[in-house]
């Protein structure tokens, strides 16, 4: 018994705000939500990097001339503006990945713009151009709830 209570009166006192409902363990500082966020970032920058190829390279894939998109530009320019944001949005997925407060910030602002963008080219390719501002939405709902998530661990 006497050993029980010197080793409770060594150990310093833990207040009832600093216990979790769940426990702690060295390797806690993985979270599902982070790389999850950061997965989904890196998809949508993979298609968007995709989307920038084809409309350089090719052009008359689309079937709507530049001139009846929303921004009359030529899908050379457009190519480099999904090309351009699509690699932002793999570097933004890295740092997402590994719980990177900068990257929630950048991950929410790529995310709009890529819905902006992509509203945008909906006439040149509204199934995908559709598919990814959905997935914009989804993503922005996941780092504004969850983003915090990957450094509590820490």
């Amino acid at each position: 018994m006497a050993d029980v209570r010197r080793d409770e009166a060594a150990a310093p006192p833990r207040s009832e705000t600093a216990r979790s409902a769940y426990p702690t363990y060295a390797e806690d500082d993985f979270s599902g939500w982070a790389w999850f966020t950061g997965g989904l970032m890196g998809l949508v920058g993979v298609f968007q990097v995709i989307f920038g190829i084809t409309a350089l390279a090719h052009a008359a894939t689309y079937s709507v001339p530049s001139s009846g998109l929303v921004i009359d530009a030529s899908y050379t320019t457009w190519g480099w503006v999904h090309l351009l944001l699509g690699l932002a949005f793999l570097a933004a997925g890295g740092g997402l990945a590994f719980g990177q407060t900068w990257a929630r910030i950048v991950g929410v602002a790529l995310a709009v713009l890529s819905g902006l963008v992509m509203f945008t080219f909906l006439p040149a390719a509204p199934v995908a151009a559709a598919l990814i501002i959905a997935i914009d939405v989804l993503l922005i709902w996941a780092i504004v709830v969850h983003g915090g998530e990957g450094r509590q661990g820490r």
